[in-house]
């Protein structure tokens, strides 16, 4: 059977990959400093991304090494472990001969083009964040120039789903409802936000994982072009739980106010383009070349139900 190797195994992604490439009678290797299997079938093993020794014996035997790390949300620590991290995953699969997919998101994109995200839309990052993940997404794709090695970017927008960890829909949004609680949002609530269902991002990075022809391209993951705001999903919530749930939005200063006392908030400030204006991801190249459709919305928030 084929090695497929999960870098930063056990996250929400990582997760569906792992189920997806199972389906298809792939063996998978989960890997990050405490694996867990999500599949019966899994080899485990310890490594740190940040020593290229561990993650070199980790992409041993594998045909293909999907990226699917995340480290702590603060944009100083970015700085410091992401080149770090690319710069070990790319060493070792080009010397190990392993085929690289690394799962992205939107951040190193333009953010005067947040309402149309093509996979043509410029790298033109303002944020500290979305800088990083331009540097590490060049220095993939000179790789991949030089020849190097065989690479594969895939990009989602903002994730949701069953039982989600750290997904700013599912924790501010869902289970607040679902709790009776008013949710939360950040900057506009009327704005339009594109929101990638976790089982679709998983069944077609495994899918594109497998064609010869989507190789060497960047490629938008199934997303739902429904495009709801905050405010139009909890009306649908309330609909089918019965609440009265009221949408909270804290406005910049309450946002600034509140994020020096909680991280993540103060971390939030410099992405404030995505909720304060429509974030519509564009998943129609991946539909025209393979006939991948989305999941409705409508039928993923049930499924969070």
């Amino acid at each position: 059977m084929p090695l497929h190797v999960i870098l930063g195994a056990n996250g929400n992604i990582g997760n569906a990959i792992s189920q997806a490439l199972f389906s298809k009678g792939i063996s998978v290797r989960q890997v990050s400093r405490n694996p867990n299997k999500v599949n019966e079938s899994d080899e485990l093993m310890q490594a740190d991304l940040l020593n290229a020794q561990q993650v070199h014996q980790a992409v041993k035997g594998a045909e293909i090494v999907y990226l699917c790390a995340g480290i702590t949300y603060s944009a100083k620590i970015w700085e410091r472990d992401w080149p770090i991290i690319m710069k070990n995953t790319l060493e070792a699969c080009i010397a190990k001969q392993c085929r690289l997919v690394f799962f992205d998101n939107m951040y190193a994109l333009d953010p005067g083009k947040v309402g149309h995200l093509t996979e043509e839309t410029p790298m033109n990052p303002k944020s500290r964040k979305g800088k990083v993940r331009k540097q590490i997404l060049e220095m993939l794709w000179l790789a991949v120039k030089q020849k190097q090695l065989q690479a594969m970017v895939v990009r989602a927008a903002d994730f949701y789903g069953p039982k989600a960890k750290n997904s700013f829909l599912n924790e501010l949004v869902i289970e607040r409802v679902k709790a009776g609680k008013n949710p939360q949002w950040t900057y506009a609530g009327d704005k339009k936000h594109s929101f990638t269902y976790i089982p679709d991002a998983g069944k077609a990075t495994a899918f594109l994982s497998l064609q010869e022809n989507a190789w060497n391209q960047t490629w938008n993951l199934p997303t739902d072009p429904s495009y709801p705001s905050a405010q139009e999903i909890t009306q649908m919530l309330n609909e089918k739980l019965g609440k009265n749930t009221k949408l909270m939005v804290m406005p910049s200063f309450l946002v600034w106010l509140l994020g020096l006392f909680i991280p993540p908030l103060k971390e939030v400030r410099e992405l404030k383009y995505q909720t304060a204006m429509d974030y519509c991801l564009d998943p129609s190249k991946l539909k025209k070349e393979f006939g991948i459709k989305p999941t409705p919305f409508a039928e993923g928030l049930a499924s969070c139900l």
